[in-house]
Order: C-alpha cells, then sequence, then structure tokens
C-alpha cells in the first residue's frame, strides 16, 4: 500500500506532504489546478522519465519520495535481497532531479539504479488512463493475466517442469548425435591410424628400451670382453673363487683346535663364495643373452625411426603412443556403441515431448474453459459501463511446435467488438480512449481478486460520462478498493461519493507567485465540494442537497 507522497519543488508544487489510507481515494479539483503534477510526481519516485523542466523555477532540485507498506510483499523482498538492499515492512522510493536534468534514484536512502526502481515499482503501482492501459494493450501480459483469472498456477508449474526436462533430453539427445556425427567423420581416418598402431604394436617405455639396447649394442664388444674378464678373475685357475676354496680347506684342518675363533671367518667365507657363484652365474646369463641377440644397432635405429614417424604424424609424444593407441580403438569401438545410446535418448527424448504435449494439453483445457468465465464476466460488467453494445472476445489460440515455449502452446489475446455486427479486433484498433479506460476498470474489477499489485491510479477514467454511467465507475471503483489500494483522479461527483476519503486540488496565487496545494477534505468540505462539482461556481442548497444524496448512497 502507498502510506506517503512527499513532494519538494515540483513545477507548482514547493512542499507537500500526503498521507494514504486503504481502500478508494480520491483527488478532486478545477482542470488546471494541478492534479497532474502530482501524478507525474508519482511517476518519478517510480522510476519514470525525468525532465528538467519539472524542477519548480528557482529551486536547484526537486525531490519526491514515495512511501509503501510492503509487508507480506515476497516480490518485493525477493528483489531486494537478490541485489543487497536493506529491508523491512516499509519501502522508500526517493528520486532527486536537478535544475541541469541529472536525476540520483534512491531505495531505503541507499543509492539506486534506476532499473531497480522500476522493478520494483512493477510490483507496487499500477497506472491506467484514457491513453495510459499498456498492461491490457500489451499482448504478452495477456496470457498471465488469464492464468492468474483461472487460477492456472498448478498447471502452469507443470508445463514449466515437463517443458525444462524435455528441453535437458532435446539438449542431450542433439549433443550426442553431434559427438556422433563428428565421431563417423573421422572413421576412415580412425580405422587407418588403428590398423597403422596395431602394425606398429608399440608398447610402453618401449622407447627408453631400445635407447638403452642400443647403447649396449653399441659397446657390445667392449662389454663381453669386461665379462670375459671378469669370469676368468673369478672362475680362473687362480681366480677369485680358488683363492677362497682354498682358504676355506685350510681353516677347515685347524678348525677343530681353535675352537670357536675361526666360526667368523669360515661364515664369511661361505657367503663370498655363494656370492661369488651368484655373480658368475650372473656373468653367464649376460654372455649367454648377447650371443643369442641377433639385433643390431640398424634394427633398432629403424624401429626408434618408426616411432617417432608415428608420433610426429598423430602429435603425441612417443611415449603416450601406447596410450593414444588405446583412446583410438575406443572411439573406434565407440561407433557402435554410439548408435545404442542415440537411441536411448531418443526414446527419452520422445517421453519427455509426450510429457510436456499432456501437461501443455491440460493447460491449453483450463485456458479455454477460464476464457469463457472470463468473457462472462466481463460482458457483465461492461453493459453498467455504457459498453452494453461491445463484445470481449479471449482468444486462446494453439501454436506451432517451433513456437512452443515454457508457457505452453497458446497465445491469449484479447479482443473486444464495440458494435453487435463487428468482428472482434485487438482493443488500441477497435476501443476509443475511453472505452479503453473503462475495459481496463471491468478487467481489474474482474481480477481484484487476482491480482499481485497493491496500488492502482486510475486518471480520469470517467471522461467523458456522467450520470448512471459515472455512478457504476464509482461503484467499481468502491470495490475495486476493497482488494487493494485505489488512487483515482476524477471530475465526477458520482465517482467522489464512493471514495474513502478525498483531497481538493487548488491553485493559489500570492502576488505573482503560483502554487498548487492538496487540501485533505472534512465530511463537510466534501459535501461542499461534490455541490461545486455538480452546480459549477455557484453552489445551490438543491446541489447540497443532491451531494447529500450521493454520500447517502454511497
Amino acid at each position: 500500500m502507498l502510506s506517503g507522497l512527499s513532494i519538494r519543488d515540483v513545477v507548482l508544487i514547493e512542499r507537500l506532504d500526503l498521507a494514504f489510507g486503504a481502500g478508494l481515494n480520491a483527488l478532486t479539483g478545477e482542470t488546471g489546478a494541478g492534479k497532474s503534477i502530482l501524478l507525474d510526481s508519482l511517476g518519478l519516485a517510480l522510476g519514470n522519465r525525468s525532465e528538467a523542466g519539472l524542477v519548480r523555477q528557482g529551486a536547484p532540485q526537486l525531490s519526491v519520495s514515495a512511501t509503501f507498506d510492503v509487508s507480506g510483499h515476497k516480490a518485493v523482498a525477493a528483489i531486494l535481497d537478490d541485489q543487497g538492499f536493506p529491508r523491512d515492512d516499509t519501502l522508500i522510493l526517493r528520486r532527486v532531479v536537478n535544475a541541469d536534468g541529472k536525476s540520483r534514484a534512491f531505495v531505503n536512502d541507499q543509492a539506486s539504479s534506476l532499473s531497480l526502481v522500476k522493478q520494483l515499482a512493477v510490483c507496487l503501482v499500477e497506472t491506467h488512463g484514457q491513453f495510459d492501459t499498456g498492461a491490457l494493450l500489451d499482448r504478452e501480459t495477456h496470457r498471465d493475466t488469464l492464468d492468474a483469472f483461472g487460477r492456472l498456477e498448478t498447471q502452469a508449474s507443470a508445463v514449466r517442469a515437463a517443458w525444462e526436462s524435455w528441453q535437458f533430453a532435446r539438449d542431450a539427445l542433439n549433443n550426442a548425435a553431434a559427438e556422433q556425427a563428428r565421431v563417423a567423420a573421422e572413421e576412415t581416418f580412425l580405422t587407418d591410424a588403428v590398423r597403422h598402431l596395431d602394425e606398429l604394436n608399440t608398447r610402453p617405455s618401449e622407447d627408453t628400451d631400445l635407447e638403452e639396447k642400443r647403447q649396449r649394442l653399441a659397446f657390445r664388444e667392449k662389454i663381453a670382453e669386461a665379462v670375459l674378464t671378469a669370469v676368468n678373475e673369478l672362475s680362473g685357475a687362480r681366480g677369485a673363487e680358488t683363492a677362497i676354496n682354498n682358504a676355506r680347506r685350510v681353516l677347515d684342518r685347524v678348525a677343530a683346535q681353535a675352537g670357536e675363533a675361526l666360526n667368523p671367518a669360515q661364515e664369511a667365507l661361505a657367503r663370498a663364495a655363494t656370492e661369488l657363484a651368484e655373480a658368475a652365474d650372473a656373468l653367464s646369463r649376460v654372455s649367454d643373452d648377447e650371443d643369442r641377440d641377433n639385433t643390431t644397432v640398424e634394427q633398432i635405429d629403424d624401429r626408434l625411426f618408426a616411432l617417432r614417424a608415428a608420433s610426429r604424424r598423430h602429435g603425441v609424444a612417443l611415449a603416450d603412443l601406447p596410450a593414444f593407441h588405446e583412446d583410438l580403438r575406443r572411439k573406434l569401438g565407440s561407433l557402435t556403441e554410439g548408435d545404442n545410446i542415440l537411441a536411448r535418448l531418443g526414446r527419452e527424448d520422445a517421453a519427455a515431448k509426450d510429457a510436456y504435449r499432456e501437461a501443455a494439453a491440460r493447460l491449453t483445457a483450463g485456458r479455454t474453459e477460464a476464457a469463457k468465465r472470463l468473457d462472462k464476466a466481463l460482458t457483465a460488467e461492461l453493459a453498467p459501463l455504457k459498453l452494453d453494445r461491445a463484445r470481449v472476445v479471449t482468444q486462446v489460440e494453439a501454436l506451432m511446435e517451433p513456437d512452443w515455449s515454457v508457457h505452453g502452446w497458446n497465445r491469449v489475446t484479447f479482443l473486444v467488438a464495440t458494435n453487435p455486427n463487428a468482428a472482434p479486433g485487438p482493443l488500441n484498433k477497435v476501443a476509443s480512449g475511453g472505452e479503453l479506460s473503462r475495459f481496463m476498470l471491468a478487467m481489474k474489477v474482474v481480477l481484484a481478486g487476482v491480482s499481485a499489485t497493491p496500488v492502482m491510479v486510475f486518471d480520469e477514467v470517467d471522461s467523458g460520462i456522467g450520470g448512471a454511467t459515472a455512478d457504476a465507475v464509482g461503484e467499481r471503483l468502491k470495490r475495486l478498493g476493497q482488494d487493494v489500494q485505489v488512487l483515482v483522479v476524477t471530475h465526477s461527483p458520482q465517482v467522489e461519493a464512493r471514495a474513502d476519503r478525498q483531497w481538493r486540488v487548488e491553485k493559489c496565487v500570492t502576488g505573482k507567485s503560483v502554487t498548487t496545494r492538496i487540501v485533505p477534505l472534512d465530511d463537510t468540505e466534501r459535501r461542499e465540494e461534490i455541490a461545486r462539482m455538480l452546480s459549477g461556481a455557484t453552489i445551490t442548497d438543491e446541489a447540497r442537497a443532491a451531494a447529500a444524496r450521493l454520500l447517502d448512497v454511497a
């Protein structure tokens, strides 16, 4: 609810503080008194475009603050939390415009972007006039309006969830198909590469082993000579084995007489004999291996050349060839596996699409039924508003698959025919400005129970009408005020009489100074103001009596 509006130095308003209440709040006054300035000021606080010409002459800047009671308003709380702004049950939107036209915006006394102010304003206030019925004329809002009227939130949520599941399945299928196509395009390369690497038969660390072997072959003769010399030193007639065995025999002959004194030496010689035997066997194996290995340095060089060529061809390190070979085998094998994956993902995509179609069909049925009820309810409201010849049609169209979305497969459009034999058409093409404002009033009355906007402003919605029609407008504004807060600028005594509270906008001339002020009216003053609206400059007793009757009926 809009609880207060503070205006400083806006056009003819020097200083003004207004406190609003729930229900229907009416602003009246002579044409040109400055009622539009009040709405312009509220618009500034809500983020509307600013102009230097709005700053009161002689003032350095203007300032407008709109104070709202937002207790329990979840949308506002979510926006403030998302932007990191402090919040409580009171929200203050403030706008300052300098004389040079530059402006600043504040939310709860913290500097803010204008986009944030506008985002909050959309949740708080709707403004409607003869030429300001954007929400009604914007076809993009019609679907949500119908869903709100039909209370189709559950069906709409089901469609949203089904759509997201379908899109997830569709993306998985498309990604898998793209990967399969990419791999299939490489099939010739993969087949050739795998065959080549199969023939090459690379082994892990083969390059290192070949380099070591090549090193050995390069020094084969020296190694063989060294091995032979070592064998002779160990096993020859004067070798180490003979010396150790001789030493053991000498000690064995005197061991009995020496007691345990020779035991350590005998044990060490026994270990040495064993180690020498193992060394001799190892040297013998080396010699045998060298004798059996007919590999040449040239053969090793050829093998290394083939491995390095494969490494360059595939752009991988030589040591990584075995792992690369295995990866290519896996990709080649995945061609068949990919067909199976595509088939499975295709089934999942089809199932998700069927689930979406079922959910969208249920939502469409709900919208079709709600459209009939909405048309009936609107038609009932239009007759008292002097639109009894008008006919409203809520059109629910089925869209082609490329236009399906998270909102289902419908396009919803509000159409109207103002004459019985005329074909229904878009509101802005068929209805006049006054008719549009009354269509909007009827729509808001019908939707009052489901509207999420707590404040509605109507600017001269009663323009060009009077008598019973004006009374019908007032009655509907009063009824609307039972669900939301309503501010109305009016010239109609029938509308004003329905108000819960009233202010009169006055233009005051003091010397060469002209200012606008707004005066709250008590019951007596309200009767006088209504009488003035009924009779003109001279208020008669008959006008006062008529004003009293209007107030009594209201």
